[in-house]
């Protein structure tokens, strides 16, 4: 699946409080239904699909009639979709919170299948055709253009509200698959805050620090906004004006991240042939109050998330690995060395080893993913560089000051998951398989 998102343009205003209204009205059919499952035992899918039948028909919700039938079974479907994975959460016994399904309140999209719109011919507008008569709307769209792909492939249509404009977002029944050109080698990457990652040949990538740089404007316009801000009165122009400015702030950090998320992660799969990263538990990390807005700053699961995508497409071996004791083991012989935060050079008493600590890390990653044959990766994969590579930090003496004898020592190495298609799944945000 592919997802094509385009800007609605040249509308007038009733045409987007139209939209609205189809909106608004998808967020009542997806909270009745919560409603319908909770008053209501044994509730099937089927049952909330009929639902939306008898809502359509009933004299006391007129306005449901208007949004299209298929859109309303969408909107059934969402609510059937978090029940489901309320359900999958208490037959697993995760610890915490199942995830009870949630009213919605600020819902900003509703989806249509195949029909309630009508795209032209050149695929450079959309006529949205449902009770609430939309109208025309000019596509523009800067990265993809859909006259590539017919419409019996396009599956589903979305209709998203940001505070910059109203967009629409395609789901195009695709195979997305890139040629990837052999290059031999391997790497392990290990996450950070001083430097966003570093792999297992020394090498480092800046880490942004976007949410940080934003800052200033940001504590401004809030201070406006909080100003014009009247309690327990009805909001002026002017507070949604300002609303709307620093909204669009945060929406400019958010996409600086994922552009580059995007770029790294691309970057990082096209030169290499197998890339292994440590699976972090961001929920847990972020509990930590002093480093929670750098780490969520960092958007290290959005990257690992568009890592595990590319190397999908790409047909690479990308390999997430527990990451405990990472830091605190030597590279070389195995040593645990004790370290705080703010110690950033490992230097083992027992080879001499003296490496960067990040560094020192993403090699002991790399050696985690390499276990009898790499894991099921293959041999002829690797050119002579990077099976030298692999021969000298499994048994090498690489960040030693001195020799040391005991320097050479086999590594017990181990997979968190064996399976590679599972830990190399399509995730991509704004995708919904189906």
């Amino acid at each position: 699946m592919l997802v094509v998102e385009a800007k609605l343009k040249n509308g007038t205003l009733e045409q987007y409080q139209r939209l609205d209204k189809a909106i608004r009205t998808s967020q009542f059919v997806r909270n009745t239904c919560v409603r319908y499952w909770m008053d209501n035992k044994g509730t099937t899918r089927n049952d909330l699909q009929k639902l939306c039948s008898t809502l359509a028909k009933n004299q006391d919700t007129p306005w449901v009639t208007k949004l299209n039938s298929q859109a309303r079974q969408s909107s059934a479907d969402r609510a059937w979709q978090s029940i489901n994975r309320f359900y999958q959460n208490c037959r697993a016994k995760i610890p915490g919170k199942k995830g009870f399904p949630r009213f919605k309140k600020h819902s900003r999209s509703v989806e249509y299948k195949l029909t309630g719109y009508k795209l032209s011919d050149d695929r450079r507008k959309i006529r949205f055709t449902d009770g609430f008569k939309a109208g025309e709307f000019d596509l523009w769209c800067s990265q993809r253009t859909l006259v590539y792909y017919s419409e019996q492939q396009i599956r589903r249509v979305r209709v998203v509200r940001r505070c910059d404009g109203y967009y629409c977002q395609f789901l195009i029944d695709v195979e997305r698959l890139e040629h990837h050109e052999p290059t031999g080698q391997v790497t392990g990457i290990d996450l950070g805050l001083k430097e966003f990652y570093t792999d297992a040949q020394g090498n480092t990538v800046d880490n942004p620090r976007y949410l940080r740089k934003s800052e200033k404007r940001l504590k401004k316009a809030q201070r406006r906004l909080s100003k014009r801000f009247r309690k327990g009165q009805k909001q002026s122009n002017n507070y949604h004006k300002q609303r709307l400015k620093v909204a669009k702030l945060h929406l400019k950090v958010s996409r600086q991240r994922k552009d580059r998320a995007i770029k790294d992660a691309l970057a990082l799969v096209q030169s290499n042939d197998l890339v292994v990263y440590e699976a972090l538990k961001i929920r847990n990390l972020v509990k930590n109050r002093k480093l929670a807005q750098s780490i969520s700053d960092a958007s290290w699961y959005q990257f690992t998330e568009w890592l595990n995508y590319f190397a999908k497409i790409y047909r690479i071996v990308c390999v997430a690995v527990p990451p405990h004791f990472t830091t605190q083991d030597c590279s070389v012989c195995g040593t645990r060395v004790e370290k705080s935060l703010s110690t950033r050079t490992h230097q083992c008493p027992n080879c001499k080893t003296v490496l960067d600590r990040d560094h020192n890390a993403a090699i002991n990653i790399l050696k985690k993913a390499i276990q009898r044959g790499l894991g099921g990766f293959p041999h002829e994969r690797l050119n002579q560089e990077g099976l030298k590579y692999l021969g000298e930090h499994l048994n090498g003496t690489v960040g030693h000051i001195e020799t040391d004898p005991n320097a050479c020592q086999e590594s017990d190495l181990w997979f968190l998951n064996g399976n590679i298609e599972n830990l190399s799944r399509l995730v991509e945000a704004g995708i919904s398989r189906q």
